[in-house]
Order: C-alpha cells, then structure tokens, then sequence
C-alpha cells in the first residue's frame, strides 16, 4: 500500500510585479534597462495563520516581492533562464514555502508579441 502526504493547496500569489532591470544577451540590453514582469505562485499552508492572526505565521509577501525585485534589478542576468532560476531558489529558501511557480516575462522583446518568457515551477 502507497502512503501518501498530505499537502497545503493554499497559494499566496504576486502577478505582475513590474520592475525596471538589464536583463538580455543583446548589446543594447546590456546598456539599458527594460520592463520585466514577474509572477509567482507560492505553494503553502495559510491556515496557522488564519487561526493565530499573526504575520509571524504567514509568508509575508510584500517583503518576499520586494526581495525578488532586488535580485531582479541587481542581477543584471543575461539569460531569463538564469534569472527565473534563482527567484525560484530564493522563495524555496523562505520558510513556509512548499513549493513556487514563477514566470518571468519581457515586454518587448518580440515585435508584435505581448511578451515572452518562461514559467517554471519548482518544489521542496
């Protein structure tokens, strides 16, 4: 007999976080900053937090967004292969996450495109 563990499906997501960051392989990306836009959806377990009240027993978001920004601008990445990478890494360091998706979009990076990008997902 399998014996299998229950997991959350709570989610606490961020869409959309748009920031200003070098991130390309093109000499014109290396010089001047685009729009990126970043998604993530986080696996976790929101129920502790709804019965005690308290920030202490959540994942606070806007400290977790405000820090994938900062990695995002600082990085400089060349590759959004290498950037989505390491976001995903950083909210699996975060206590409480069981497990994130990520998306990683560039605006204007194909003419006549919305965007493009890459989404992974990614679990402890």
């Amino acid at each position: 007999m399998t014996q299998t563990t229950q997991t959350s499906s709570d989610k606490i997501f961020v869409n959309n976080l748009r920031v200003q960051a070098i991130l390309g392989i093109y000499p014109l990306e290396r010089e001047q900053s685009q729009e990126v836009v970043i998604t993530l959806e986080i696996d976790t377990d929101c129920s502790k937090a709804a019965a005690s009240k308290d920030l202490a027993d959540s994942l606070d978001y806007a400290t977790l967004a405000h820090a994938v920004a900062e990695l995002t601008i600082n990085g400089k990445y060349l590759l959004i292969e290498t950037l989505i990478e390491d976001i995903a890494q950083h909210c699996l360091r975060q206590p409480l996450v069981q497990g994130v998706s990520v998306q990683v979009e560039k605006p204007q990076a194909v003419s006549r495109a919305d965007s493009v990008g890459i989404k992974i997902y990614r679990y402890n």
